[in-house]
């Protein structure tokens, strides 16, 4: 399952719709047609186990094997269900609820527990497993719960200093540009990163300040910066 990295930051739950083998109505897992007689394997006596025995110059060697009469099953089905041909089971739709929690990564799987496949003859339902893939942000990178951005400035605001409102995810959050701070600068927001998914508190933000120079300035614009470089 693919989420936006702004879905790992939230957490959310999705539905989703799998094709799985379920429990067959007709027969209810038995794979008998209704009414029909089942007995037991007289290939195996209902074990649903052959023990076979090999001869060799070195001796006789014994293995137990899966019945190849029953398929492993220990019953005799005189009439196999028409709908499911015998197996039990039928491939049909389900939909369901996936709860993603917050702080999610690439790799991560997630278990749902009863929502497999039907188990063999009447049994118990597996598990469902789905495996999420968060896919890459035009303009976030991530470091396990860290992440890595970048915020453009004017050169007044790199020179004076400034506060400036920026966009993390889904949230806003105040950055501090101290006076003179340089290009390229790394400023590092503590707690603003991803959500810790085993544990408490988040991870940092790391904001790479890019200053900007401008290509054009008025003439007041210019003769204030020759002031300034007179100064």
């Amino acid at each position: 399952l693919s989420i936006s990295l702004e879905e790992a930051y939230t957490g959310l739950e999705k539905e989703i719709e799998i094709q799985h083998l379920e429990t067959c109505l007709k027969c209810k897992g038995s794979g008998a047609e209704p009414g029909s007689k089942v007995t037991k394997c007289p290939s195996c006596g209902g074990s649903g186990r052959i023990r076979q025995t090999q001869r060799t110059i070195l001796g006789s060697f014994s293995s137990v094997a899966s019945c190849p009469a029953c398929q492993g099953t220990g019953e005799k089905i005189d009439s196999p269900c028409k709908s499911c041909k015998g197996t039990g089971r039928s491939r049909g739709k389900s939909k369901i609820n996936l709860k993603i929690p917050a702080g999610i990564d690439n790799g991560y799987r997630l278990r749902v527990s009863g929502a497999g496949d039907a188990g063999s003859k009447g049994g118990p339902q597996g598990d469902l497993y789905a495996f999420i893939t968060v896919k890459p942000h035009e303009k976030f990178k991530r470091q396990g719960d860290n992440l890595f951005t970048y915020e453009k400035i004017d050169f007044v605001s790199a020179i004076l200093g400034d506060e400036i409102t920026i966009m993390v995810l889904n949230e806003k959050t105040s950055l501090k540009i101290p006076s003179g701070t340089q290009p390229n600068t790394v400023i590092r927001l503590k707690g603003k990163g991803m959500p810790r998914i085993n544990s408490s508190g988040y991870g940092d933000l790391f904001v790479e300040v890019q200053v900007q120079i401008p290509t054009r300035l008025s003439k007041n614009q210019i003769d204030l910066l020759k002031k300034i470089k007179g100064i």
